[in-house]
C-alpha cells in the first residue's frame, strides 16, 4: 500500500525501499494504538512528481493528536484553524516577520506543496498521545532515502531547509544541495535562533538565482 500510494517518480528512484515500507506496513497494522495520521495520508508528502519538488522542508513526526496531522510536515487539517500547534504559530508569524504582510490563515500548507514544497517528517506515523513513538519503526532509514535521490535529482538547483537537530541528520544526504538551517519553531527553542532566521526570503533568493520560481509563502 504505503510503495504504491507514492508517485511513480518516487517508486522507481526508491524501487530499494519497497520491502521496508512492507515491513513497516505490516508492523503498523499490528499495532494496538492508534497512530496518526490516517493509512491513506501516511504517504502524502510523496504522491506528487519529484521532479517539481524545488524545496524541501524536514519535520520530525506528525502532530500526535488525533485527527490533526494530515501527512506533510507541520501541516493541519483546515478544520484545526484557529487553534494550530505552537510550532505552526511561529512559523507563519516567521513568514509574516520575514516577508512582511499579514499572517495567513489556515494552516493545511496545500498551497506549498502545490508550489513544489516538500514537506517531509523524518517519521512518517506516531501513535497518537505519544510524540516520537514511532523513531525505531524505520521511517528514518526510510527518509533519508528520499532526501538522498532528491538531492541527487536536483543537485543544487534544490533548496533545503533544516530545523532542529533531527531534521539536520539529513545534512550527508544532501550534497550540491543548498541548506539553510536554524533552530526548531517549536515553542522550546523557536526564539534560541529560529525567529529572525528569515528562511523563506533566503529560499526565495537562492531560487532565483538558479533561475526557478519562487514560492509564494503567504498565499
Amino acid at each position: 500500500m504505503f510503495f504504491e500510494q507514492m508517485h511513480s517518480t518516487w517508486q522507481v528512484a526508491l524501487d530499494d525501499c519497497r520491502d521496508l515500507l512492507l515491513l513497516m506496513e505490516v508492523s503498523l497494522a499490528g499495532e494496538s494504538q492508534k497512530y496518526m495520521p490516517i493509512n491513506q495520508r501516511i504517504m502524502r508528502a510523496l504522491e506528487s512528481s519529484m521532479d517539481d519538488v524545488k524545496v524541501l522542508v524536514i519535520g520530525q513526526d506528525p502532530y500526535p493528536t488525533k485527527n490533526v496531522a494530515i501527512g506533510l510536515a507541520f501541516a493541519v487539517d483546515l478544520e484545526v484553524d484557529p487553534k494550530l500547534p505552537r510550532s505552526l504559530q511561529n512559523i507563519l508569524k516567521e513568514v509574516k516577520d520575514d516577508l512582511g504582510g499579514r499572517v495567513r490563515r489556515g494552516g493545511d500548507l496545500t498551497k506549498w506543496a502545490d508550489q513544489g514544497v516538500l514537506l517531509l517528517n523524518r517519521h512518517l506515523t506516531t501513535p497518537v498521545g505519544r510524540p516520537g513513538g514511532h523513531e525505531t519503526l524505520g521511517w528514518a532509514r526510510f527518509t533519508n532515502r528520499v532526501v538522498e535521490e532528491l538531492a541527487k535529482r536536483h543537485g543544487e538547483k534544490l533548496v533545503v531547509i533544516l530545523w532542529g537537530k533531527q531534521a539536520a541528520e539529513v545534512e550527508p544526504f544532501l550534497d550540491g544541495a543548498k541548506v539553510i538551517k536554524s533552530a526548531h519553531p517549536s515553542p522550546l527553542s523557536a526564539a534560541r535562533g529560529f525567529f529572525g532566521s528569515k528562511p523563506f526570503s533566503k529560499t526565495n533568493q537562492v531560487l532565483i538565482s538558479v533561475g526557478r520560481k519562487p514560492v509564494k509563502w503567504d498565499s
